[in-house]
C-alpha cells in the first residue's frame, strides 16, 4: 500500500485519486479554519510557493473533529483560505481524522509513522496538552490525530516519511522537504 491507493474528494466535490500526485513530495495536513494554529495557512503558503516549482505539494483537509474549529464545509472552507490567508495550494472538503468515520487516507497516513510524545515545554504546548486531556483523552494514545495541523510529510515514492504535531517548528518541517530533494 501507497497513500496512491487512496481517493480525496476535493471541496468542488470532485473525487481525485492519489496518483494525481505520483513523484511528487507531499506535505498533508488536516486544517481548520477557526483554530490557534490557524497562523499556519500563512507558514504553509509560503513553504508552497517557495518548492512547488520543485514537484511539491500541500494537501488540506478541513476537519471539524476539534472543538468545533471549522464547521465550515469544504467549499466554504477553500474560499475562506484563499481570500484570508492567499492560499493557492489545494484544498479538499472536510474529513474525519479519527473515530469510526476516518477518512481512509488519514487512517493510512496516522498508521504509517507513529506519534510523537507531545512536549509540554511552553506555555501554548501545554495549554493544548490540557485541552485534549480534558475534551479528547483518546485522541493522547495510539495513532491517534491529537488537533489541526497535524501534518505528514510524504516522498515523491508515495511513502510516509515524518509526521508533525500541530505545534512543530516550521522550519524542522521545511528542512525535511529539502532533504528529499537532495
Amino acid at each position: 500500500m501507497s497513500v496512491y491507493n487512496y481517493l480525496a474528494k476535493k471541496a468542488n466535490g470532485d473525487i481525485l485519486s492519489m496518483q494525481t500526485y505520483r513523484g511528487k513530495v507531499m506535505l498533508i495536513t488536516n486544517t481548520a479554519s477557526q483554530c490557534q494554529f490557524t497562523y499556519q495557512y500563512e507558514d504553509l503558503q509560503k513553504l508552497y510557493a517557495k518548492y512547488a516549482a520543485h514537484d511539491f505539494e500541500i494537501l488540506s483537509f478541513p476537519c471539524d473533529q476539534f472543538g468545533n474549529q471549522n464547521p465550515e464545509s469544504g467549499a466554504q472552507s477553500a474560499a475562506q483560505c484563499m481570500g484570508q490567508f492567499g492560499v493557492t495550494y489545494p484544498i479538499f472538503d472536510k474529513v474525519q481524522v479519527n473515530g469510526e468515520m476516518t477518512h481512509p487516507l488519514f487512517n493510512y497516513l496516522k498508521h504509517e509513522v507513529d506519534a510523537q510524545p507531545m512536549s509540554k515545554d511552553t506555555m501554548q504546548q501545554k495549554l493544548l496538552y490540557h485541552r485534549i486531556e480534558e475534551q479528547y483523552p483518546d485522541y493522547l494514545l495510539g495513532h491517534n490525530i491529537r488537533w489541526n495541523f497535524t501534518k505528514f510529510l510524504v516522498d515523491q515514492h508515495g511513502k510516509v516519511i515524518a509526521r508533525f504535531e500541530p505545534d512543530a517548528s516550521m522550519l524542522d518541517i521545511e528542512n525535511a522537504i529539502q532533504q528529499l530533494f537532495a
